[in-house]
């Protein structure tokens, strides 16, 4: 069983640095719950490989770290230019061109066909992260559109694209995602991430194809793009997750206000019961330095506070140097907030007209009475994971224990703030039952006798129904 960490969970992406035995393993018993698989990077083989490993490690120790599978979706990059980059100079014009070519100053070739039909003159092109910026000067509508370099410098190969005022009529869902999609569903992973989500169909379309498969993968929507801060309720009410990807968010928007909209976003997901990663740069020095910045562990510390389940890493652990390092440096930030000053407990508001409202007040019950009596955790069992979602939304000071006799969900809810999962199979009495999962825990030290549990359970427990019923248990 893998060491309990912090209730905030740690998702890493995986590559060259990380991918090895040894080092995953290593990376899982510092605190690593959720694998994150980059499609932007590598090939199948490479992802397969990996998810081998996670695998075998899960197997053979008994953990349940989970898998998110980020499809890359529809990222515009300029292709090839000349050796050593080309050099953009302020007030010049250059062409930038659907036509395959290598890049020199006049002519940039770009990946996304319908460029010249979908950009207007005045828009503005991001290149590099928005290092570089220019302004649409004129179109053919066809296959060339004429710009004037407004911040010049250093262009070199394959960097992306970002139009922040363009209404970019490529679909969620490209040919390539489509291929890494029938892969993913093949390996049973747990969480997809679906990149530049503008609308909820978007995610509704990748459920469709889910669901024709008959897989029960659940979707992350990355947020990116403005439409999708305007289509925000819309799109956290069809997702099971999201993700802040302030990467291209602080590009594709004012930079000013990728703050305040994380802190939105997070309080719109715990209202909603879904979960919520930060992601993008939160330790991004450790790259290439053992020590991050006392602006980067003041970011980590402040997603802790904003109250999301999980905070990601990128390149630090998929092509860093020091992978293990930085799993601990983020454990030991996590753990000094939720040790010291942890907002436990929020106000989180019941919707009377929802069709879970009764479950819903069970599990908010569960989370007050937890409170009142100071019990060490609260202890359901559930099938389908709703119980899960719904009191780890609550932030709860007792630890969330759930037990479940569906191996799958073990994985996915290891990206859910404080939750931790054990396979229990024999639902036939309810006060057996609740009499074998709290031993279970005694067994493992999470518990010792003399402390209060909370129980919830469906009733009765053989029609594996909606939660109904609680108990306070104080552990023999």
């Amino acid at each position: 069983m893998k060491p309990f960490h912090s209730r905030t969970k740690i998702v890493a992406t995986l590559g060259p640095a990380s991918a090895k035995p040894d080092v995953l393993y290593s990376m899982f018993n510092a605190g690593l719950d959720v694998c994150r698989l980059n499609f932007s990077h590598g090939s199948q083989q490479d992802h397969q490989a990996v998810l081998d490993t996670i695998k075998e490690i899960n197997k053979k120790y008994k953990y349940n770290v989970g898998v998110l599978a980020d499809l890359q979706g529809p990222k515009i990059r300029i292709g090839m230019v000349k050796d050593g980059g080309i050099h953009l100079v302020n007030g010049k014009l250059t062409t930038i061109t659907t036509n395959e070519c290598i890049g020199n100053e006049n002519q940039i070739y770009i990946t996304y066909k319908n460029f010249p039909k979908d950009v207007k003159a005045g828009e503005i092109i991001l290149l590099d992260d928005g290092k570089l910026q220019m302004k649409v000067i004129s179109t053919n509508l066809i296959d060339e559109v004429v710009c004037e370099v407004v911040h010049g410098g250093i262009l070199t190969s394959r960097k992306g694209v970002n139009l922040p005022n363009t209404k970019v009529s490529i679909p969620s869902l490209t040919p390539e995602d489509r291929v890494n999609l029938d892969f993913v569903l093949k390996n049973d992973v747990q969480w997809i991430g679906l990149s530049f989500v503008r609308r909820a169909e978007d995610i509704i379309e990748l459920r469709n194809i889910i669901q024709s498969q008959g897989k029960t993968s659940r979707i992350i929507a990355k947020i990116e793009k403005p439409e999708a801060i305007a289509n925000i309720d819309e799109i956290i009410e069809v997702a099971d997750g999201i993700m802040v990807a302030r990467g291209d968010l602080g590009v594709e928007m004012p930079m000013e206000e990728v703050p305040l909209l994380q802190k939105m976003i997070v309080q719109k997901c715990r209202a909603a019961s879904k979960p919520v990663i930060i992601a993008t740069q939160m330790l991004e020095s450790m790259i290439t330095t053992p020590r991050p910045t006392r602006a980067e562990v003041n970011d980590v510390a402040n997603s802790v506070l904003d109250g999301a389940d999980a905070v990601m890493l990128s390149g630090e652990t998929s092509v860093g140097e020091f992978p293990l390092i930085v799993i601990q440096t983020m454990q030991k930030i996590i753990q000094n907030i939720e040790q010291n000053n942890y907002p436990f407990n929020p106000d989180k508001f019941l919707k009377q007209n929802s069709p879970t409202f009764l479950s819903d007040a069970i599990c908010d019950s569960a989370c007050f009475l937890a409170k009142q009596t100071k019990a060490v955790g609260i202890v359901s069992m559930t099938l389908s994971g709703y119980t899960a979602f719904e009191i780890a939304s609550h932030r709860p000071e007792a630890l969330i224990f759930i037990f479940t006799s569906n191996k799958s969900l073990l994985n996915t809810v290891s990206l859910l703030w404080g939750v931790r999962g054990f396979y229990y199979d024999k639902f036939e009495s309810t006060d057996q039952s609740i009499l074998e999962v709290n031993e279970i825990l005694k067994k493992q030290k999470l518990v010792k006798k003399g402390d209060i549990l909370i129980n919830t359970a469906a009733i009765p427990m053989e029609k594996k129904g909606k939660t109904n019923m609680l108990k306070i248990t104080v552990v023999d």
